[in-house]
């Protein structure tokens, strides 16, 4: 932590703000992704839709669980909490989410197998790389949106409603709602008729 105009600002809190933090030695925050790792090994090792496995779910999220949510084994979380689903959700097996950042899911988005959602980055030079500096920005999902296998969504994102994410595209700008968008980095192929 560091003083500012005689305030303290945590590294949570510079993380919170979209503020580069040290989120690889600050202990409050290495505690929590400890604490998430242990909540993730418990919903990985459960049997597929037992109580123990929901109920670390729940605990991971803290929030009960939306309606008609489905999350498939293995699931990663870096922080867990700050990652929300709307209802009728469903997240294939394999997913990551690096939620340094928030990430937030309408109703009905359906996420394909090994898709990586990743809110945060490191500075490109090595010296303060080095020492552990990263910054979150969130990631923003609308409704009704279909992500192919294996797409990696970046920074800063915000994704429309009604979108369809071809499978192994990488999305590092916006998308308007209801386009159908590939490649790497991923642009507009096409215009969804609603």
């Amino acid at each position: 932590m560091f003083l500012l105009r005689g305030l303290t600002v945590t590294e949570k809190e510079k993380m919170e703000r979209g503020e580069w933090h040290d989120a690889n030695f600050d202990e409050e925050l290495l505690a929590k992704r400890a604490r998430a790792e242990e909540l993730c090994h418990d919903f990985n090792m459960g049997k597929p839709g037992s109580n123990a496995q929901l109920d670390a779910l729940k605990t991971l999220l803290d929030t009960d669980l939306p309606a008609g949510l489905t999350v498939l084994s293995p699931a990663y979380f870096d922080y867990g909490d700050k990652t929300t689903f709307g209802d009728g959700c469903f997240v294939n097996h394999g997913c990551y989410f690096m939620d340094g950042g928030s990430i937030a899911f309408g109703d009905n988005v359906f996420i394909g197998p090994f898709c990586g959602f990743y809110t945060s980055s490191h500075p490109l030079g090595a010296k303060e790389r080095n020492l552990g500096l990263e910054r979150a920005l969130p990631i923003v999902v609308g409704d009704n949106c279909w992500f192919g296998a294996n797409v990696s969504v970046l920074q800063g994102v915000t994704i429309g409603s009604g979108c369809v994410i071809a499978a192994g595209s990488v999305v590092t700008e916006d998308l308007p709602d209801n386009v159908m968008a590939a490649g790497v980095p991923a642009v507009v192929k096409k215009i969804i008729e609603q």
